[in-house]
């Protein structure tokens, strides 16, 4: 069954379409101005948005510029009286899929919206045939870091320049590295994604440029590095930061030359491949530090990209939980259709350290023990819901200053607070922040009660 929202701020009017398309099997919802239904289309999907062009707050056109940024598969369809038509043409240019005139006729309207469906229905098969399967997985969000990332993405996916996503883990930052390739004249060479976090110095460049059979222990055949095999593409190479100096030096040349020479080989391999990091610290800061080299890092940094963590785009959150509930639904077989207020509300409310990775996997563990129809409680780890009541606790019993010492007492404590929140709740980074070791760290947190 179709979902139709309809947006006229003639109550009438909305009714009897509503009733009209509800009679034809779609099920409707009516809403009368541009902000009630931004409310209603960025927490829940609709196949098909009929809009009036003209609106008390706005116009159609605001809600299509919206709609399309977030959920371009949506179909709009222009309602508008004949002084508007032309704008009505206009709006078609930049996404709709028809208009129909004023006064509405019922079977007409009808028409265009089956004629829009079978359309969909055909792109849909299309896309199933020719698009890669991670490229459905980038969701569009609408805070202002996430148009940011989009109009940076649109910007420098023509090009061939390196880049360096920045932001902290779980992010989706490989996410966007995706969509650079996939909107890249390389979309239709490999994308090789590469964890540098997870490799040793003797494995890291035995996996980027492979080795050939008896060049080490273990070697017992050849092997093609990813550089290799990613020519003619892109390669995304995850958390650089964790590589070491010597891997550093061996990256930098590979970049520069564009060669490659597998371990224990004598042959250089030409590669043509575009490269895209990802950290989630500061490189910058670890070049000043010199855990970093300062040549590789201008090397590559020819183009940067921030993605700011979910606590920081919290317009985003309903996006990513509706996302996520219709993957989960589909991977367990269930059929939960949203989210409490509650739990929405402790949503906006919890810091997310682990961002969009521990939202989705938050949100997969709540679909699985459910019972009800709707996300609730219950069904949140205890961790989450205890976090509001800990961080209420910790608000509440505030150090009240008598003297110097308790004065200085309290501004520490404010201080650890805050640095905390800053980098949600990574102990290790606020540590280095606080210019203290972890272990003093944990003892601040225990003697002024911030057991998180």
């Amino acid at each position: 069954m179709a979902k139709i929202l309809v947006v006229d701020d003639d109550l009438s009017f909305c009714i009897m379409l509503k009733t009209f398309l509800s009679k034809k099997g779609y099920e409707v919802v009516e809403a009368f101005s541009v902000s009630e239904s931004q409310k209603i289309f960025r927490t829940d999907e609709y196949d098909i948005i009929l809009t009036d062009y003209r609106l008390p707050d706005g116009s159609g056109l605001d809600i299509l510029k919206e709609i399309k940024s977030i959920r371009p598969e949506t179909g709009i369809i222009i309602m508008t009286g004949y002084a508007d038509i032309r704008m009505a043409v206009q709006t078609i240019k930049m996404g709709a899929f028809d208009y129909v005139a004023k006064p509405i006729n019922p079977d007409e309207i009808l028409l265009t919206i089956q004629n829009l469906l079978a359309h969909r229905s055909i792109n849909e098969s299309a896309i199933k045939k020719h698009s890669p399967k991670e490229d459905k997985q980038f969701i569009q969000g609408v805070s202002d870091n996430a148009h940011e990332v989009k109009e940076f993405i649109n910007l420098v996916a023509p090009t061939n320049l390196s880049v360096i996503i920045q932001g902290d883990s779980g992010t989706g930052k490989e996410y966007v590295a995706r969509r650079i390739h996939s909107e890249s004249q390389r979309s239709t060479k490999p994308f090789v994604a590469v964890d540098c976090g997870a490799l040793s110095k003797d494995l890291a460049l035995s996996e980027f440029f492979g080795h050939i059979k008896g060049s080490f222990t273990g070697a017992i055949s050849d092997k093609t590095g990813q550089f290799e095999q990613a020519n003619g593409g892109t390669i995304f190479l995850d958390e650089i930061g964790n590589l070491s100096y010597e891997v550093q030096i061996n990256l930098l040349r590979a970049i520069q030359e564009r060669k490659i020479k597998p371990i224990g080989s004598n042959r250089e391999i030409r590669v043509d491949v575009r490269i895209i990091v990802a950290s989630n610290e500061d490189l910058l800061e670890a070049v000043k530090r010199n855990q970093f080299r300062e040549d590789l890092y201008h090397r590559l940094n020819e183009f940067s990209i921030f993605v700011a963590p979910l606590c920081d785009r919290l317009r985003d959150l309903p996006i990513y939980a509706n996302h996520f509930l219709r993957q989960a639904n589909r991977e367990l077989n269930k059929s939960i259709s949203g989210f409490s207020n509650e739990v929405l509300d402790i949503f906006n409310y919890y810091p997310w350290p682990g961002n969009i990775r521990e939202l989705r996997n938050v949100i997969r563990r709540a679909v699985l023990v459910e019972q009800g129809s709707t996300i609730s409680l219950k069904s949140l780890p205890s961790e989450i819901i205890a976090s509001k009541n800990r961080r209420f606790n910790n608000s509440v019993n505030q150090i009240q200053p008598e003297n110097l010492r308790d004065l200085k007492e309290m501004a520490e404590r404010e201080l650890i607070l805050s640095t905390l929140e800053k980098v949600r709740y990574n102990k290790s980074k606020a540590a280095s922040m606080l210019n203290i070791d972890r272990k003093t760290l944990y003892n601040k947190m225990k003697q002024y009660g911030l057991q998180m």
